[in-house]
């Protein structure tokens, strides 16, 4: 009597195991992110008076270039397995320094006893005042070189000492905005030539409203942030000195020199995108950066970007940035009391560090 053997068809385990990988994939994304944003507009939209109009539309992408900016600059830093707390000090202080250089006038009552007043400005306006479209160049380069120059000595100060980031960081942000304060005697800046505010104008009406150049600043910013990170040595290096510092090293990644650039990258992109918000407000702020803190950190880890370093994109950091200027958005337009803003705010990055430990865990099962 002989009996014959039945294989059962082996699809069923696969597919599952297919499933579970493309869910793990969804959540660890992108693609999460974006259904978050969709979810959370359609969920608010009802309570929040005039989200869902162009006018208001128009209002979010003017405030999602400079932040996406920014959050890109510090995405460098969370990839590396650090953090950059100095950027809201660096917005305030460049953003400052640029507009001394190319306001039209300054008020001697108000800027007299400043530490540039008869030097870099003057009552008929600042060195480079005069200078027209030339001079608006070069002030942005001056604010972006500021920026850097912040970010080089947080980054010798990272690797060179081997001091902690956080604490690095966190002294240069009250060192520099002290600073910021200290050059105008806290008196905004105003009076800036039409060729910067040209920079952050939204008016046209209609496609022209969106089609910024502040738009095109922030996206050859992550076009370039991109090919970067994606298609470069450099970005390889970048992603293994965080994933893993000592194999990094041991296979020949030149530690010093990626924090050293990343902090100085950081620093560079905050400036710039604090021109951006400066040339939209009309006028140079030395409390610009003040608030800003929990936006970027908070968009950079809804977006994807690890605290444990090691892990994140542009495309991402761009959807977190896109997610917070809704969020303060709506919460604006729902005229809740600033105390119940900020409760919020709070709730979502305690959130958003939740989820950066489950997508963490996520991968870490995949492997």
């Amino acid at each position: 009597m002989s009996t014959t053997q039945k294989t059962a068809p082996p699809a069923a385990a696969p597919e599952s195991a297919r499933r579970v990988d493309g869910l793990h994939r969804f959540l660890a994304g992108e693609g999460f992110v974006l259904a978050l944003i969709v979810v959370y507009v359609l969920a608010v939209s009802p309570f929040a008076n005039g989200l869902l109009t162009e006018r208001n539309a128009v209002n979010v992408l003017s405030n999602l270039w400079p932040l996406a900016i920014i959050v890109i600059g510090q995405s460098f830093v969370l990839i590396l397995g650090g953090i950059d707390l100095s950027q809201t000090a660096v917005i305030s202080v460049a953003n400052t320094f640029g507009a001394l250089f190319i306001a039209q006038t300054f008020a001697p009552a108000l800027f007299s006893d400043t530490v540039f007043w008869g030097s870099v400005i003057g009552e008929e306006g600042g060195a480079l005042s005069d200078a027209g479209l030339g001079g608006t160049v070069l002030a942005i380069v001056l604010t972006v070189a500021a920026g850097c120059l912040i970010g080089l000595l947080n980054g010798c100060a990272v690797a060179v000492l081997r001091m902690p980031p956080f604490m690095v960081t966190l002294g240069t942000m009250l060192l520099f905005g002290a600073v910021a304060i200290w050059m105008t005697r806290s008196e905004n800046v105003t009076s800036l030539p039409p060729e910067y505010l040209a920079i952050g104008s939204t008016q046209g009406g209609g496609v022209a409203s969106f089609l910024t150049l502040s738009m095109g600043v922030a996206v050859v910013v992550a076009i370039g942030a991109h090919y970067v990170l994606s298609r470069t040595t450099y970005g390889a290096w970048l992603y293994a000195a965080g994933t893993n510092r000592r194999t990094a090293v041991v296979s020949g990644v030149p530690h010093t020199r990626m924090v050293i650039s990343a902090y100085v990258i950081s620093a560079g992109l905050a400036a710039l995108g604090s021109v951006l918000y400066s040339s939209r407000l009309g006028a140079g702020r030395p409390t610009l950066g003040d608030d800003m803190l929990l936006d970027v950190i908070g968009a950079a880890i809804i977006g994807g970007i690890s605290l444990f370093g090691g892990k994140g994109s542009v495309l991402g950091a761009f959807l977190g940035a896109l997610f917070f200027v809704i969020l303060s958005n709506s919460l604006n337009l729902m005229n809740l009391p600033f105390h119940v803003v900020w409760v919020v705010k709070g709730l979502v990055i305690v959130a958003a560090a939740l989820l950066d430990v489950g997508r963490n865990r996520l991968i870490g099962g995949r492997r």
